[in-house]
């Protein structure tokens, strides 16, 4: 049996409190057990412009990691690389063509209609920006397409939670910041469940809202 291999250090984590993105792998790092030190980059004041924020990324976006020599940015690619170094399982990104093919559709998800709907409508409101029904409507469409999909599987792109359930986990959870209430989607809300209790689960900071349910 292969030895799951370890940092030699503790990873870097360049983050920010209310960005989804960066909390994708502040869970993942968790939910692997991998040791990680947080460095807090102020967007509010502009530190992800700065010029050695941009040597780490060019786009100027958390999160970043620096495991070692590697310094890497953007959250999905951040988890394929975490799963694919730390996961000799394979039980967070399967090895076999079809399962890897199953967790990068949801992982485009994630990129895709996960931040143009919901993320967009929570940056909306936690901003003061007006807020934008179209963003509201494509994350209920999202939802029930979800919803759909988690009625007949426990997770989203497997039997077992995989690198896509923790992309989709953290806007998903916070949708009723922006807005959006998760009532109407059962599947999705035991889903959410679901992943809240697994061992090392970390949550997000969150901002008061209307909506009962935020899970």
């Amino acid at each position: 049996m292969t030895d799951t291999p370890r940092p030699a250090q503790p990873i870097r984590l360049y983050t920010y409190p209310l960005s989804g993105h960066a909390h994708r792998v502040e869970l993942f790092l968790s939910l692997l057990g991998l040791p990680f030190e947080k460095t807090e980059v102020d967007l509010t004041r502009g530190a992800h412009k700065t010029p050695e924020f941009l040597a780490m990324n060019l786009f100027a976006q958390v999160p970043v990691i620096q495991d070692g020599e590697v310094t890497l940015a953007d959250s999905n690619a951040i988890l394929t690389y975490l799963a694919l170094r730390y996961d000799a399982s394979g039980r967070w990104l399967p090895r076999d063509p079809l399962g890897a093919a199953q967790v990068q559709r949801w992982l485009s998800v994630a990129a895709g209609p996960l931040v143009n709907g919901p993320a967009r409508a929570r940056t909306n409101v936690l901003f003061g920006r007006p807020r934008d029904p179209a963003c509201e409507d494509a994350a209920k469409t999202l939802f029930a397409r979800m919803d759909t999909q988690l009625a007949t599987h426990a997770f989203i792109a497997a039997d077992q939670p995989t690198i896509a359930d923790i992309a989709l986990y953290s806007y998903t959870s916070h949708a009723p910041e922006g807005g959006v209430s998760l009532q109407p989607y059962a599947n999705v809300r035991a889903w959410l469940a679901r992943i809240e209790a697994l061992p090392g689960f970390v949550g997000m900071v969150r901002r008061p809202t209307a909506d009962p349910v935020a899970a």
